[in-house]
């Protein structure tokens, strides 16, 4: 499914989380599809189970997934996972990147044709 990266200063239940997080949003995993359970993500990728269970219980109160009891863990539908005090957490730290790159002397058509990629990128997935 993914590597971690033994050598990054983050903690692996962080990359774990940003990893599912990116599978998600690519479309990898699909709305309502199940992930991997904690035991056997925690055998694949050789770590303790607690690890994937915060990473799990992370990106459940983010909304990007769901748990049923005796089920296990599924991607959570787009249209349920609108997330306002997500969405505003994200723009106040879009604001700091936004900041930082113009502290850096990166021109604003530079920004916007950037954000403009990402834009099209996800138009074009969405459209498969």
């Amino acid at each position: 499914m993914f590597q971690l990266d033994f050598k990054d200063r983050r903690p692996l239940y962080e990359q774990i989380k940003e990893k599912m997080k990116l599978l998600i949003i690519n479309g990898v995993l699909r709305a309502n599809e199940k992930i991997p359970s904690v035991r056997e993500l925690a055998q694949t990728l050789t770590i303790n189970p607690n690890t994937i269970q915060k990473s799990y219980k992370d990106l459940e109160t983010e909304g990007f997934i769901y748990s049923i009891r005796g089920k296990g863990n599924f991607v959570t539908p787009l249209d349920t996972m609108i997330n306002q005090s997500r969405c505003d957490e994200l723009m106040v730290e879009f604001e700091k990147i936004a900041a930082e790159l113009m502290y850096l002397h990166v021109q604003k058509e530079q920004l916007m044709a950037c954000i403009d990629t990402i834009f099209q990128k996800g138009e074009t997935e969405s459209n498969d």
